[in-house]
């Protein structure tokens, strides 16, 4: 499970206003940002351990293709197309409509196809149809027209073939469908299944699930489900089957990493990875996950395989990431306070006993310093993750849980290089000051409690299968892990245990925290959309819900002043009495596998958007000329040799060029055929 930034970042016409004159925020266009994240650290870390991060690093960047091929067949012929166009065009450059055909091919990037990275609906182009027929006119096409699995030989072809997927707004329109009226797959772009309909998927993966067995494979994790002359087929991500290209050169780094490992037990699951991506078993993916959660024996870490579901509308397939990361010490005392006292958690939690682990075992949780992102983690990575995501592991190995420090701590100082949203937002001056004073905290424990004990709390009851609340799932899921976190963070043990020294920062995460669910999210919803990403859906529920419960009383009011809208809550200690009611009935839904009642719960309260509130918080976030959605560049590492070819070192450094860091990613790490 990842979690997402939830804040909403942005600048234009940024000037650094850090001590040391590092610009964060590179790069700005249509509602997103590029940055930059530091690793400061990496000095410390001595030769063998920057060796293997290198490697893990380099298998990071290998495996970027599959991604863009799952998120929607034809992405990879587009991103090809595009980048010839930016490479060889020998018209001019200097026009607006260039300058259209640049952005769309910066958004292509940054959410590795063309639907939007958050909101999942095909953006467009920004430039004519014509203009596109003149952009191939006067492009080098050789190497696409020659190579492409579509059979597009000539310009006309192409051409003919890519502007209706481009240009035609009912074509393909939702990368993945969350509304089971329309049929889930039949209504999403997403490539995780071929000439299968959702009725017949649901079936085959049905048929396959054991509810009875204790360590239930996760059946479709790393596959599309194809269907050839009337029989159903999963075609396999390994080597050999799906994705073999990509796949290999992931794996020669990953050999490269294992002999540089720094203890006998990495080696041991890095060795275990390699042998899963061979055969593609996800009963060697189970045996990888428990060697990999139970290491804590490093400095060192990564995320390598096809992870998370939310881009299945059925949740049951993965996409492919990576990071490659390493412990930051001084960071992590937080977060290991937290997980020493795991079983304290899940024993006062307000939820049902039934519920309730008897014993909580192998939570760790640490801060790391990221290195390098890959995959669905780049450009846009979560800030926390926790893993594994099979509940029996988590139940009889423990998890594992870290907080991107870095990522964080350039989230924060990119948002001080642009205007305050906070001060057009907040209701008053307390609660600006309040945020000012203690809301980075507040923050980064909400993350720790979602993602070290959140995610790995509860259980489910015996009998009760881990996909039944289906495409509600991950919705749910991360509504669960953020109501424990709301819940905890008022808690008087936060402040027994030394993790802040007031109530207040708790406080400052609640007026962040409904704000954004009742108002700010909003900004990220196009006029006349509904709410489809899990992330947003979740934040909606939640505040919705508690708003709805507690209105009686006043617990969160919303008013008006001047003609704009502010949210207030009135009672904080009847507001996580609140947050507490709705984890118990969450943890129930989940535990019990009650799809009926997580349908209603997110249908509704999670989905839709009030159009007269949406208008005004664009027009008000439109004054601040911000960017809501943010993203980075990944940092180079050059690898040192001698003359015999041993390695010396290894250099880190920090790309300014956004453009250039992708156009070099598609040179030299482009391997499956589009």
């Amino acid at each position: 499970m990842a979690l997402l930034a939830a804040s909403l970042i942005g600048c234009k016409g940024y000037s650094p206003k850090n001590a040391d004159d590092f610009r964060y925020t590179i790069d700005r266009f249509a509602d997103l940002k590029v940055m930059r994240y530091r690793v400061t650290e990496w000095d410390s870390l001595n030769l063998q351990q920057k060796e293997l991060l290198y490697y893990l690093s380099q298998a990071a960047l290998c495996g970027r293709d599959m991604l863009y091929d799952q998120n929607f067949r034809y992405n990879l012929l587009i991103r090809h197309t595009l980048e010839a166009i930016e490479n060889t065009y020998d018209g001019d450059r200097n026009t607006a409509e260039y300058e259209a055909f640049t952005t769309y091919l910066k958004r292509v990037w940054f959410s590795n196809g063309i639907h939007h990275h958050y909101g999942g609906d095909k953006f467009e182009p920004g430039f004519s149809e014509a203009y596109f027929a003149e952009l191939l006119a006067h492009s080098d096409l050789t190497q696409v027209l020659s190579h492409n699995r579509e059979g597009l030989n000539t310009t006309e072809a192409l051409q003919s073939f890519l502007t209706p997927v481009l240009f035609d707004p009912t074509l393909y329109a939702k990368r993945v469908n969350q509304d089971p009226a329309t049929g889930l797959i039949e209504g999403s772009a997403c490539n995780y299944y071929l000439n299968v309909s959702t009725p017949e998927a649901e079936a085959f993966y049905a048929a396959m699930a054991d509810p009875q067995d204790p360590q239930p494979i996760s059946y479709g994790l790393n596959s599309r489900l194809e269907k050839k002359d009337g029989l159903l087929k999963e075609n396999v991500y390994k080597v050999g089957g799906l994705y073999t290209e990509a796949i290999e050169k992931v794996i020669s780094w990953l050999d490269k990493a294992a002999k540089v490992a720094e203890t006998p037990q990495q080696r041991a699951h890095l060795l275990k990875l390699i042998e899963y991506y061979r055969t593609g078993s996800l009963k060697t993916w189970d045996e990888y996950n428990v060697l990999w959660v139970e290491d804590h024996s490093t400095l060192t870490d990564y995320n390598n395989g096809f992870i998370e579901t939310y881009g299945d509308p059925l949740g049951l397939k993965a996409s492919w990431e990576a990071t490659a990361q390493f412990k930051n010490t001084a960071a992590t005392e937080r977060a290991g306070i937290i997980s020493h006292n795991a079983q304290w958690f899940e024993d006062h939690s307000p939820i049902d006993p039934r519920f309730r682990k008897a014993e909580v075992k192998g939570v760790s949780a640490k801060a790391i310093d990221v290195v390098q992102l890959g995959g669905d983690c780049f450009p846009t990575p979560p800030i926390g993750i926790n893993l594994p995501n099979a509940d029996w592991i988590r139940r009889d190995h423990g998890s594992k849980s870290v907080t991107i420090e870095n990522l964080t701590d350039a989230y924060n100082k990119s948002a001080e290089e642009g205007k305050s949203m906070i001060a057009e937002f907040a209701c008053d001056e307390a609660e600006i000051a309040r945020a000012k004073a203690h809301g980075a905290l507040g923050s980064n424990l909400h993350t720790d409690l979602h993602e070290c004990l959140g995610h790995g709390s509860g259980q489910l009851l015996p009998g009760t299968a881990s996909d039944a609340l289906k495409s509600f799932s991950s919705t749910l899921e991360e509504a669960r892990a953020d109501l424990f976190a709301l819940y905890y963070i008022a808690d008087p043990k936060m402040l027994e245990l030394g993790l802040m020294e007031t109530d207040e920062v708790a406080k400052a995460e609640y007026d962040s925290y409904i704000r954004n669910g009742l108002m700010t999210q909003l900004v990220r919803i196009e006029p006349g959309k509904n709410i489809e990403e899990a992330h947003m859906r979740n934040r909606s529920l939640i505040a919705h819900w508690v708003y709805e419960k507690g209105a009686a009383d006043k617990v969160v009011e919303m008013f008006k002043r001047k003609g704009k809208t502010y949210v207030r809550i009135n009672d904080y200690t009847k507001l996580r009495a609140l947050f507490g009611e709705l984890l118990a009935e969450i943890q129930r839904i989940k535990s019990e596998g009650d799809y009926e009642a997580g349908k209603r719960l997110v249908e509704a309260y999670g989905i839709a958007v009030d159009p007269e509130l949406h208008r005004e918080v664009l027009a008000r976030y439109a004054a601040l000329d911000l960017a809501p959605y943010g993203g980075f560049v990944n940092p180079h590492l050059e690898l040192k040799t001698d003359a015999q070819g041993k390695v010396t070192d290894v250099v880190i450094s920090y790309p300014d060029d956004y453009k250039a860091q992708m156009l070099g990613y598609g040179r030299d790490f482009s391997f499956l055929p589009y």
